[in-house]
């Protein structure tokens, strides 16, 4: 099938308004990369993410640069994402909302539990562990 006009016009406009869902909105879908903001590089990298329709996320304190708006889209995001996150975070919120599954790399083991954080922050038997890891 040959690329047409049409095509084009419909690829473009798909773009623009994935990219205006991603709060960059008219001539600032535009920008070139060079000139963005550290948040605004933030929703650009995920936004790449998705449109690759990764099956696997590794993220490192993914809310660095973000806004509380950039922040709630991406819990949001991460609560209906189908596929695994490997995160490491900061924010508490996040974690409690979007993980399943805790694991702490200490000097002396893992502790690896399928729990909410909260839970896993007030588990008896992890506290053990940490005693004992840490120790």
């Amino acid at each position: 099938r040959q690329y047409t006009e049409s095509d084009e016009e419909r690829h473009e406009e798909f773009m623009r308004g994935f990219l205006g869902k991603m709060l960059f909105s008219g001539d600032e879908a535009l920008k070139k990369s060079s000139v963005l903001s550290g948040g605004e590089k933030m929703r650009c990298m995920f936004s790449r993410m998705m449109l690759l329709r990764a099956n696997v996320l590794l993220l490192d304190e993914p809310t660095g640069h973000l806004d509380l708006e950039s922040i709630t889209a991406l819990n949001n995001s991460l609560v209906n994402f189908k596929g695994t996150v490997l995160m490491g975070s900061h924010d508490h919120e996040l974690i409690e909302t979007t993980c399943n599954r805790i694991i702490e790399l200490t000097p002396n083991g893992i502790i690896d539990r399928y729990m909410t954080y909260d839970e896993f922050l007030s588990d008896d038997k992890v506290k053990e562990l940490k005693a004992k890891y840490y120790a």
